[in-house]
């Protein structure tokens, strides 16, 4: 009885946290509609989170996990806004529409494999697997930048509200893997928990240091910003 009840506890807190981790993208939307500007950051881990939470909302709907359902609705519709907001001020627009119609084609090439896939069991393990590796595809998105970090010493462009709540988040879904012996929940997210934790020992070594301040600096990122 103990243990189903830290099961249902950690799969409420687990929901819970996911719904904050998609709403930490608003604080760095916020920045880009502060500063007009997208810097250096990349817009791929807003398109590979769209794509996962809307992959994860088709497995929910082949499962009838209400609550899968529920929180990748969410996610969803915040991805896909976040998306437009790294757009609108983003200077290499024609990079975000390739990776988002590229994310379009697959999700619609998924939805079609489901819907005509008359073994439904199948379709929901092929469907499991899919979300597996592209929500290693999300959690890993900010190593986009790992060369450019590594080479300016500077984590500026990594998303840290992203990467610190992947990493708390996905370590609640491992344990949470663990106690309902599921691989398709526990593999992804211990995964995530290491590539998380990676993003966040590359912030000891190299510390942030913004490169917006106002004068040579900033007209020289936005020289290199519009050289890209």
């Amino acid at each position: 009885m103990d243990n189903y009840s830290f099961q249902d506890v950690l799969g409420t807190s687990a929901t819970i946290s996911t719904v904050l981790q998609f709403l930490t993208g608003s604080v760095i939307c916020h920045r880009y509609i502060r500063k007009k500007s997208t810097g250096e950051t990349s817009g791929f881990p807003f398109v590979s989170g769209f794509l996962s939470c809307f992959l994860w909302l088709k497995y929910g709907m082949l499962t009838q996990e209400h609550v899968v359902i529920f929180v990748n609705i969410i996610g969803s519709v915040l991805f896909f806004s976040y998306v437009l907001v790294y757009f609108t001020f983003s200077i290499n627009k024609r990079i975000v529409i390739r990776q988002f119609l590229g994310a379009c084609v697959f999700i619609m090439l998924c939805t079609i494999y489901t819907t005509y896939e008359s073994n439904k069991e199948k379709a929901v393990n092929v469907s499991g697997l899919v979300c597996c590796c592209v929500g290693v595809l999300f959690f890993a998105s900010p190593f986009t930048k790992l060369a450019h970090v590594i080479h300016t010493k500077n984590t500026e462009s990594l998303p840290f509200p992203i990467i610190i709540a992947s990493f708390f988040v996905s370590l609640q879904w491992f344990i949470y893997g663990l106690l309902i012996e599921d691989k398709f929940i526990q593999v992804p997210n211990l995964l995530g928990c290491l590539l998380s934790a990676i993003q966040l020992m590359l912030y000891v070594i190299y510390p942030s240091r913004s490169t917006y301040s106002v004068g040579p600096a900033y007209q020289q990122l936005r020289t290199e910003e519009i050289l890209a």
